[in-house]
C-alpha cells in the first residue's frame, strides 16, 4: 500500500520541517532579536550604535549576528565609507515581517515580568531591499 502522506523533505540547510525550529535556527539566541529590535525600534544602523544598547552585546557576537541576519536576508549591509570600511545595516522587508513577533514578545513581557518598560515611542524602521 502506498503512503498517501509521505514525510516532506527538510528545507535545504534546516534540521526539520518544523517552522518554529527553523525560525529559531535563525533568531533563537539571546542576542539576535535584540539586534533586530534595535534596527526596528531604535533606529540604529551602525556598529557602534548597536554596542551602545544597555544589554552590552560583545563585539564578536554582534559581528556574528549581523552576518547571520544578512545571510538570512533579514538585514541589508551598505557601506558608507571605504577606508577604513564602515557599514550601516538596514532591516529588509523580510526582516520587517518580524515586527509582530517583537510586539508579541513585548506584550508577554509586560504581562508576566514585573518592572519591564516599553518605550512610549518607537522609530519607524528604514526598510531597504
Amino acid at each position: 500500500m502506498k503512503n498517501e502522506n509521505p514525510t516532506p523533505a527538510c528545507p535545504e540547510g534546516y534540521r526539520s520541517t518544523c517552522p518554529i525550529a527553523n525560525v529559531l535556527d535563525i533568531v533563537g539566541d539571546k542576542w539576535t532579536l535584540l539586534v533586530v529590535r534595535d534596527l526596528f525600534h531604535a533606529g540604529k544602523h551602525r556598529y557602534g550604535e548597536f554596542q551602545s544598547s544597555p544589554e552590552a552585546i560583545p563585539t564578536n557576537i554582534l559581528a556574528d549576528r549581523l552576518k547571520r541576519l544578512e545571510a538570512a536576508g533579514l538585514v541589508k549591509k551598505e557601506f558608507y565609507q571605504d577606508k577604513p570600511p564602515r557599514a550601516e545595516y538596514f532591516i529588509t522587508p523580510k526582516g520587517a515581517d518580524l515586527a509582530g513577533v517583537l510586539q508579541s514578545l513585548a506584550q508577554w513581557g509586560q504581562k508576566h515580568i514585573p518592572g519591564v518598560v516599553t518605550p512610549e515611542h518607537f522609530c519607524q524602521p528604514e526598510i531597504r531591499e
